[in-house]
């Protein structure tokens, strides 16, 4: 195509000057309004013109006379002498075209290099697997104008063999239903020949290629979809230790980056060869693709591994009491259910609150460890289900036989002092007598063992049990020594008399410092700046809005949401799971019901229960492993 030179027809000596490069050049005389460049304009000191509007992508060549005395715009690219020689004023055309070349040379490499910047920032930054796929075969594709495309994964099975994935592929002219399948990984596909020998491969014409090459193409796509694959660039993607870990193929080059393609016909006339340009872009970019594939697959291997620990780790502590095993894993599934919930929702408080992927796994993995800390509480308190330990109770039983056995000896020993000072005189009456009194002690050891049974249990007793329980402290039983003794002692009537659940005071101050030892620990790992929050969320999940929670008394706003939300999940997990020796699981409904009184009692986020509930989050409770 044949350059534009402007003249200006007001200059006779421009004019003249123009009509000697009418063979060489595209001439036309200068129209109103801005020049549409690039172009060479042709002016002369005679011009009465007024001065074309320069955007850069114009070069104004002077034609003068030499012996006239005057001051030249310094705009103008350069000076020529009226009645210039065709030679000398065609050289310096040329000249103001090459620079007017190397000026959009040097914009459009400062662009490109400017656009390889901020793909490589955007591919580093990309955390998603999936849309880091998308985001590499579509800026590959975008920079090198590609009608098309598609990417392929090097992938190794266990035996050692390797294979191509192929994984994603793109089409601005016609729509690509397309799924992942694999292919052996040989010289007979394009794209395996270039993951075999790490180089670039440009074909002119994908139907033609070069003359021994081990590759063809299969023309099936093309033929159902009614498609024409021509220009083709094959680019490996090599980390920087060699490896080809990836292939991206490009298809067809067009003119313009926005033209659609409506027939295998236009693309046969309208489709370009991939440039020498285009494979040192799309080379450039294939290498930042592939750190970003290795780092995205070192993450990922990082995250399972660290996923993997913290299962491994939570299984580890619930296994000291089965009977809650599966908890944190259905707190944490319920907790993050919960959050893309309120990530939905447009009204009400939590309209505007939104959560990103980052703080979804944040969250998940707060919620699995939010018991972690339990590892640092007596075993004989964490799994106790009575109010005594069994060793506590054996021993009142032990006590109570002793007493009996005792009592027995007391009784015979009186029926013998009988028969040794009064003989058979009167025996049968004095010794139903005796067996009466016995048997009343005995009845008596009997209930009062029963009662300590029964209040044992963690059910809520009866207002006068306590005083019962008192009773049996009393020493109302004399032995065969004449000593008097109790079914129980106070420090055991003070456990038994606990009106709600197994724990004392004491050890249920130690179940709860189990919240301090699950920040203690947690405090300790050094969190990446996405899960910094991970400590400070699992040790406020029994915070109350009221102040009234452990273990700091925490209040309304300064309880994070991700807290509120775990502290739901955590209360219907409990009221819900499995029966354990110290409760039965409650239905659904009646579980839902509870929440909703603790949240008339101002202990937990109204807000939060409604959508729990409308949402039905809790069908999901009986998974055991989060979905994050």
């Amino acid at each position: 195509m044949r350059r534009r030179v402007w003249f200006d027809a007001t200059s006779r000596a421009a004019t003249t000057a123009a009509s000697l490069l009418a063979q060489e050049f595209d001439v036309g005389a200068l129209p109103a309004g801005p020049l549409p460049g690039p172009a060479v304009l042709l002016t002369g000191a005679d011009s009465t013109a007024p001065p074309a509007d320069d955007d850069g992508r114009l070069r104004v060549i002077g034609l003068v006379d030499p012996a006239a005395d005057g001051r030249w715009p310094e705009s103008w690219h350069a000076l020529l002498p009226q009645g210039v020689g065709r030679a000398i004023l065609s050289r310096t055309v040329r000249n103001a075209f090459g620079d007017l070349d190397a000026v959009a040379a040097v914009a459009r490499l400062d662009r490109e290099l400017s656009e390889l910047n901020a793909i490589g920032i955007r591919l580093t930054s990309e955390r998603d697997p999936h849309a880091l796929l998308e985001t590499i075969l579509s800026k590959a594709r975008e920079i090198t104008w590609s009608d098309a495309g598609s990417l392929y994964l090097v992938e190794e099975e266990q035996d050692g063999t390797r294979r191509l994935r192929f994984a994603l592929a793109q089409n601005d002219s016609i729509s690509v239903p397309y799924r992942t399948t694999t292919l052996p990984l040989t010289s007979d596909s394009v794209a395996g020949h270039v993951a075999l020998t790490g180089q670039i491969l440009a074909l002119e014409d994908a139907y033609a290629p070069p003359p021994g090459a081990p590759f063809k193409i299969n023309r099936s796509f093309d033929e159902q979809a009614r498609y024409r694959t021509k220009s083709m660039l094959v680019v490996p993607m090599r980390t920087p230790q060699g490896e080809t870990i990836g292939v991206l193929q490009l298809i067809n080059c067009k003119p313009t980056a926005d033209l659609v393609f409506h027939s295998p016909s236009e693309i046969e006339r309208l489709v370009h060869p991939f440039s020498a340009r285009h494979e040192k872009l799309a080379g450039s970019l294939a290498s930042q693709a592939a750190v970003a594939l290795s780092n995205s697959r070192l993450y990922e291997s990082i995250r399972q591994l660290f996923e993997g620990f913290v299962k491994a780790s939570v299984t580890a502590i619930e296994s000291r009491d089965p009977t809650t095993s599966g908890h944190s894993f259905r707190v944490a599934n319920l907790t993050v259910d919960l959050a893309k919930v309120v990530d939905r929702t447009s009204t009400g408080p939590y309209g505007a609150h939104r959560f990103s992927r980052d703080e979804l796994m944040e969250l998940g993995y707060a919620a699995l460890l939010h018991d972690f800390g339990k590892v640092g509480v007596r075993e004989q308190v964490l799994v106790k289900a009575k109010k005594l330990h069994a060793v506590e109770l054996e021993r009142i039983r032990h006590r109570v036989e002793l007493l009996k056995r005792s009592i027995e000896l007391r009784y015979a020993s009186r029926k013998v002092e009988h028969l040794l000072e009064k003989g058979r005189r009167d025996w049968e009456g004095r010794a139903a007598a005796l067996d009466a009194e016995l048997a009343e002690f005995l009845a008596r050891l009997d209930d009062g063992l029963a009662r300590v049974t029964l209040a044992n249990e963690p059910a809520i007793l009866p207002r006068d049990f306590a005083e019962e329980l008192e009773r049996l402290t009393i020493p109302a039983f004399e032995d065969h020594e004449g000593l008097r003794h109790a079914v129980i002692t106070p420090e055991e009537a003070q456990v038994l008399a606990i009106s709600r659940g197994s724990l004392t005071r004491d050890e249920y101050r130690q179940l709860q410092s189990h919240v301090l030892h699950t920040y203690q620990f947690l405090a300790q790992i050094p969190w990446t700046k996405e899960f910094r929050r991970i400590p400070e969320i699992a040790r406020s999940h029994h915070e109350k809005l009221d102040g009234s929670g452990y273990p700091y008394g925490m209040k309304g706003e300064a309880i994070s949401v991700q807290s509120k939300m775990m502290t739901i999940a955590d209360i219907y997990d409990a009221l819900t799971a499995g029966d354990r020796p110290y409760k039965k699981a409650v239905p659904a409904e009646i579980a839902l019901d509870i929440l909703q009184e603790e949240r008339r009692a101002g202990h937990i986020d109204g807000t939060l229960v409604d959508l729990f509930i409308e949402a039905r989050v809790y069908v999901s409770a009986g998974d055991e492993s989060p979905d994050q």
